[in-house]
């Protein structure tokens, strides 16, 4: 098995949250049959697209093309295709396809906030245009940057609206792609979950800019437009108190942590990523309301101007982060390291690695699928001494692949990571960008999708 190196997809919504939706029928929950589907389709589809990507990295993708725009909005049709059919372009007027209009608003936005608040010429700095895509896939729960262009899903019509509705969405993929070219901070632990926090920062700045409010009037929520009616969830995430933004019988209670007492060391989630994120988030929006005024302008600065400076890197921790804040927030120095200590960070490195993970017993098969713009973990096991056909082509796929040869790579920010477990075999993480044919049919088939033989 081989299996090449390419760059981390990030995306919105955790994988353990499309796991806990994906898994509430067999776990006694009642769950909306066309949501469980949806959140099945979406970690397939996801698995999918991170084994294209590793693919097509190296090739003159149309999406790579710039057309002299500053932002393009492409459709899929509901296919996976991209870039897709181009419908509107910067200095357009309105499509009248919602989510086509709503990605032309929210993306110029934050576009808007890098070029005229910190002077950035796009996420490259360069002028690269971004290019956007709508409708991809069916009743997709998810959005990502690829590391070529920002994708959206319609969502499932019962627990998830259009995933362009919400306008931080935009920003956070954005940001993601600002990160890859500023800090290019490694998609897991504590510089993933530092990943993630700046697109959320960036994101609730890009908000509250284009709804011209000051800190006391941001309500610091990412994606409170996500969840439709009938769902108990005020939003995702929720930077003010991490682990408060959801306790639904579908999706579950928040897990975020907004402490680093409680910082979770996982093997899921990148390392728990979307997790974790809680801490450096909670710091900024201390940071942000103690010193006042418009996010972007105060506490926005002092984050961005880390983020792009020169003493943060691929690997910098939480404490290594607040140490650049602070070395970058001026006469807010004091007010901005004791944000971070509020939160148990310090200047200092700190935290441990994970224990490792025992294989599953000699007759099953377990896989692992966590990540995601939602961070939620799904995981499924196949027993392989069972009669019937899907336990016999487990075991086909099992004898022929060799996990011991497989090569993780970088995860891409809201990109799945698959960790297996086979028989006689240790773990090993598999980002979704990284998958082989046979390691995505097997996961497909494990985690229950519903025609493992159509798995790309």
């Amino acid at each position: 098995m081989s299996l090449g190196d390419g760059p981390a997809r990030c995306t919105f919504v955790p994988p353990y949250l499309l796991q806990q939706i994906a898994a509430a029928p067999g776990a006694g929950v009642d769950a909306p049959t066309a949501a469980v589907e949806a959140a099945q389709e979406s970690l397939v589809v996801d698995e999918q697209v991170r084994g294209e990507r590793s693919r097509a990295a190296a090739q003159d993708a149309p999406h790579a093309q710039a057309t002299g725009g500053a932002w393009t909005v492409y459709t899929s049709g509901n296919g996976t295709s991209l870039p897709g059919t181009r419908v509107r372009g910067e200095g357009e007027p309105a499509s009248g396809d919602p989510a086509v209009d709503e990605a032309a608003v929210g993306g110029a936005g934050a576009l808007a906030l890098f070029a005229e608040v910190y002077g950035r010429d796009s996420f490259d700095d360069a002028g690269a245009e971004v290019v956007m895509t709508v409708h991809y896939g069916r009743h997709y729960v998810n959005a990502f940057w690829n590391g070529a262009q920002l994708v959206f899903g319609d969502g499932d019509g019962r627990i998830f609206d259009r995933f362009t509705r919400p306008v931080d969405v935009l920003g956070h993929e954005l940001t993601h792609a600002v990160t890859e070219h500023t800090a290019g901070l490694v998609y897991r632990n504590q510089p993933g979950a530092l990943n993630e926090s700046m697109s959320d920062v960036f994101a609730s700045c890009a908000k509250q800019r284009m709804l011209g409010q000051d800190v006391t009037q941001a309500d610091w929520l990412i994606g409170a437009e996500l969840f439709l009616p009938g769902v108990n969830a005020r939003a995702l995430r929720d930077m003010a108190a991490p682990g408060t933004a959801y306790d639904d019988p579908v999706l579950g209670r928040d897990p975020q942590v907004g402490h680093l007492d409680d910082y979770l060391d996982t093997t899921d989630d990148n390392g728990g990523v979307h997790l974790n994120s809680g801490i450096p988030n909670r710091a900024f929006h201390l940071a942000a309301t103690a010193i006042g005024g418009r996010s972007w302008e105060g506490a926005g600065a002092i984050w961005y101007d880390a983020l792009a400076g020169p003493d943060v890197g691929p690997t910098t921790d939480f404490a290594g982060f607040a140490a650049a804040t602070v070395a970058a927030a001026g006469e807010h120095a004091e007010t901005v390291a004791a944000a971070w200590q509020a939160v148990g960070v310090g200047l200092a490195g700190s935290g441990a690695e994970p224990p490792p993970v025992l294989p599953p017993p000699q007759e099953q098969v377990e896989v692992r699928r966590s990540g995601g713009f939602v961070g939620r973990t799904v995981s499924g096991r196949v027993d392989l001494t069972a009669a019937g056909s899907r336990a016999e082509r487990a075991r086909e796929l099992v004898d022929r692949v060799d996990v011991a040869t497989a090569r993780g790579g970088l995860p891409h920010p809201d990109m799945f990571t698959y960790t297996f477990c086979l028989p006689g075999c240790p773990e090993v993480e598999v980002p979704e960008q990284e998958l082989s044919d046979d390691l995505r049919e097997l996961a497909a088939l494990v985690l229950d999708a519903d025609d493992p033989g159509s798995v790309m």
